[in-house]
């Protein structure tokens, strides 16, 4: 929640693509491998020969590690950074570094980028591989991620300024959700709330979360799928986002961005080549529509209905889908997405595809259903939850500043924004330094032994004489900023032992 700074840098110094290596392979057909690239005007010999670097080096990596995928190539001018979306798909991002911005960029932040966005595309759209699978001209893989991938970088985007996530969020992790805890009276009001929102459409096999302002309360479905769900929630979703003047918990969301958005990096101007390999006439401000595309990342697309559901226009009739579909990707199933929300209280309802037959119809009885048998424990449990509620800063602690993250249940807590700005640039770039470190010593051991988390515990001093620690034990991670601190490492010791003791029930004691 709140607001980071965050690292800005020229659009035409980031080059982010999708391909697919068993696409191409004859000589002329090349152009064949490539699914995305942004900046789309660059010309299609420029994208190629980034593709084909990516692939050499990709190829020459397996040479010495042929069971771990490349993550990360550092040139003298440039970060490349890569990701293994599906087997044989590669995301990768190739960064211009910047002298006076050294050390500004965590990898695995950057590679969080494309992990996630990757993870909300096949949530909305199914996989790549599926997709290619299903067209094999490659057209229509390209004109959804051309969309989707385009309308994500929206929220990066200031101007002609690309803002990635930097050392100032060196406290923050992606690809996790936050959790709202709660006393007694609360859980019990929000697990009898559930079972009636599971049971509107009786023996169907519903899920559901609960989410109070931008923090989950409740969940019936596994870890991945709440986080992709959480995350498309606090995106564009919770009242924070609904709000024109609002901004989530994601590295950058200062207003909206697009209204003063030069689009020329990202949308094509004109017919031609870079046009046709990425299949995008949808978007194109010059070409026709080619393909109905939903688009769930657009800005300002839900509002919130009398009736307390959330609308939106980016599934319309016309595509024969008059309401939101995800995927689950434990179960593999098709579900209706529908949203009601009260006051700070986000429910998200998900409904087998396969139980409904005639949606126009029968969707909006749930609805009804849903507001006939719930309405009174959903005020219940927004009272609850409001009463018990801390503010912005529920879950700060005096003189730390911290991260705390379960990687089993990608769950996360960490100090308000706020607070966590108020550290020394010193210190924040330490900690992204040390975070760094940390994750290039779990890839080892992940290589390793996949089926052992390393222990780890690090205490540095950074140079305005803050303490900066990682404990890292039995798969969950705490990194702490001390400043104003003692001078002894005895002092710092004990001062995580307390707050282990405290707040993380004895976990790194």
């Amino acid at each position: 929640m709140g607001l980071y700074s965050t690292a800005t840098i020229s659009a035409d110094a980031v080059k982010l693509c999708v391909f697919d290596l068993r696409r191409g392979q004859r000589e002329g057909e090349e152009v064949e491998k490539i699914l995305y690239f942004y900046p789309s005007e660059l010309p299609l010999t420029d994208q190629l020969s980034v593709i084909g670097l990516s692939e050499g080096l990709i190829t020459f990596t397996r040479i010495f590690s042929p069971d771990a995928a490349c993550e990360v190539i550092e040139a003298e001018r440039h970060s490349h950074v890569f990701y293994e979306a599906e087997p044989d798909v590669w995301m990768v991002m190739v960064v211009e570094k910047n002298k006076e911005l050294e050390g500004i960029w965590r990898i695995e932040a950057l590679r969080g980028m494309l992990k996630e966005v990757h993870s909300l595309f096949v949530m909305f759209n199914g996989s790549i591989r599926a997709m290619l699978d299903k067209e094999s001209t490659g057209a229509l893989i390209r004109s959804h991620l051309f969309s989707f991938i385009t309308d994500y970088l929206f929220d990066f985007l200031a101007g002609k300024k690309l803002q990635l996530p930097s050392f100032h969020d060196s406290l923050q992790e992606r690809g996790t959700v936050q959790m709202l805890t709660v006393g007694r009276e609360a859980a019990i009001e929000i697990q009898s709330l559930v079972r009636v929102l599971e049971s509107c459409a009786g023996s169907a096999g519903c899920h559901s979360l609960v989410l109070f302002h931008d923090l989950l309360v409740s969940t019936s479905v596994c870890p991945d799928d709440t986080v992709n769900l959480y995350t498309y929630a606090v995106l564009r979703m919770t009242p924070r986002a609904l709000s024109a003047s609002g901004s989530s918990w994601s590295y950058i969301r200062k207003g909206n961005t697009a209204a003063h958005l030069t689009t020329g990096s990202i949308l094509p101007t004109s017919s031609t080549s870079t046009e046709r390999v990425q299949g995008s006439r949808d978007t194109s401000p010059s070409g026709e529509n080619r393909y109905l595309i939903a688009r769930p990342l657009q800005q300002g697309k839900w509002s919130k209905g009398k009736d307390g559901f959330l609308v939106t226009n980016q599934w319309g009739s016309d595509m024969n889908a008059s309401f939101p579909t995800v995927w689950l990707q434990q179960t593999k199933e098709r579900m209706y997405l529908c949203a009601h929300q009260h006051k700070n209280v986000t429910i998200i309802l998900l409904i087998p595809v396969t139980s409904i037959n005639n949606a126009e119809r029968e969707i909006p009885v749930l609805k009804q259903q849903l507001l006939e048998n719930a309405s009174l424990k959903i005020l219940k449990v927004e009272e609850k939850l409001a009463k018990g509620w801390g503010g912005e800063n529920a879950y700060h602690v005096s003189g730390y500043r911290y991260l705390l993250v379960d990687g089993d249940r990608c769950v996360s807590r960490a100090s308000p924004a706020a607070k966590a700005a108020t550290l020394a640039k010193e210190s924040l770039v330490a900690m992204c330094k040390l975070r760094e470190e940390v994750d290039m010593e779990k890839s080892r051991t992940k290589d390793d032994d996949v089926n052992h988390d390393k222990d780890l515990e690090v205490c540095i001093r950074a140079k305005n004489n803050s303490w900066i620690v990682a404990r890292i034990l039995r798969g969950k991670e705490l990194y702490v900023v001390l400043e104003k601190a003692n001078e002894t490492l005895l002092y710092a010791s004990d001062a995580i032992e307390k707050f282990s003791n405290r707040y993380c029930n004895g976990t790194f004691s």
